[in-house]
């Protein structure tokens, strides 16, 4: 990340926050990037207004100034990441003891509408882990691409999760994978017998997944690219935007949408919100919520489309 030249108070609290933040949180390279990009922007409003370049002397009317340059060009969505920035930045400051009273503590987060991807039907689903196997192409790869897709589907990985498992994090046996999630949690996930009979006809071939002339080979990584290398999430994209529209037509299928249908689906069968939490990682059982809404919706269609009291007739 590139910084700016200045050595005044603001830029060298800025710059001591992010390497904080790098070094003892652990934070994801995407949160520190973002979050620099808007520490530096506050550094940058700041000196165009003249003001005193020191986060200590800053109090709330001019942080909501500097928020209000971006209403009307940025969406609720990244007004609320500025937010979260101005008031990590801000705690840390306190936690320092350099600040008694932090004024990003005012800061009003935006409403933010965050957009369910849309969930394929069961049949779809079922449409799309098939796709694979007559799909033209090399049949190492299309045993891996199902391994691959059945997983996602199976046990609501999320991508990151997915291109991160390792061998020794497979379970065949338990029908199981231990998986790191989001602030390197660790959960144990299963999967059925279908997601199970599909990775061990991909591990039989995996070991041919490997460099062409070296037989070079990523000794940990479960699933490789034809070269031997660990699948990058960018790849898996790409993969199943592929099989979305080759089974079901649709060019947008995105894995998230993968796990979203596997947490829907479980829903729609009775299973417990709280055992699905368990299953996707989330934190917030809030978060797992936002499914029963897309439930809600379904039945609400079926019912106008079904009940004849529905119809007014």
């Amino acid at each position: 990340m590139d910084a700016p030249a200045p050595t005044d108070a603001l830029a060298v609290q800025i710059r001591r926050f992010l390497e904080q933040l790098a070094a003892t949180r652990r934070a994801a390279p995407r949160t520190l990037q973002t979050y620099g990009r808007d520490l530096w922007a506050l550094h940058r409003f700041v000196s165009e207004q003249r003001l005193e370049l020191d986060a200590r002397a800053l109090e709330l009317f001019p942080l909501r100034r500097f928020l209000a340059t971006f209403a009307g060009r940025n969406v609720a969505a990244t007004i609320a990441r500025k937010v979260a920035a101005l008031r990590a930045f801000y705690r840390d400051l306190q936690r320092r003891g350099e600040i008694r009273d932090n004024p990003a503590q005012s800061l009003r987060l935006p409403r933010v509408k965050r957009a369910l991807p849309r969930p394929l039907s069961v049949d779809d689903a079922c449409e799309v882990m098939e796709v694979p196997e007559a799909a033209p192409g090399e049949e190492r790869l299309r045993l891996r691409d199902r391994a691959m897709l059945e997983l996602l589907y199976g046990a609501g990985l999320r991508v990151s999760e997915l291109c991160g498992l390792d061998l020794s994090g497979l379970e065949l046996p338990s029908r199981s994978a231990r998986v790191l999630g989001k602030g390197s949690k660790e959960r144990l996930v299963p999967f059925g017998e279908p997601c199970a009979l599909a990775l061990a006809a991909y591990l039989a071939i995996r070991p041919r997944l490997c460099h062409p002339r070296s037989g070079a080979q990523d000794p940990h990584a479960l699933f490789l690219g034809r070269h031997g290398k660990r699948l990058t999430v960018r790849q898996v994209q790409h993969l199943v935007r592929r099989y979305g529209m080759l089974g079901t037509g649709r060019p947008d299928l995105h894995p998230h949408a993968l796990r979203h249908s596997c947490a829907t689906h479980l829903l729609d069968a009775g299973a417990d919100l709280r055992a699905i939490q368990e299953l996707l990682g989330h934190t917030s059982l809030s978060t797992t919520q936002r499914y029963t809404h897309v439930s809600v919706d379904r039945l609400l269609e079926i019912y106008e489309r079904a009940h004849p009291l529905a119809r007014g007739d």
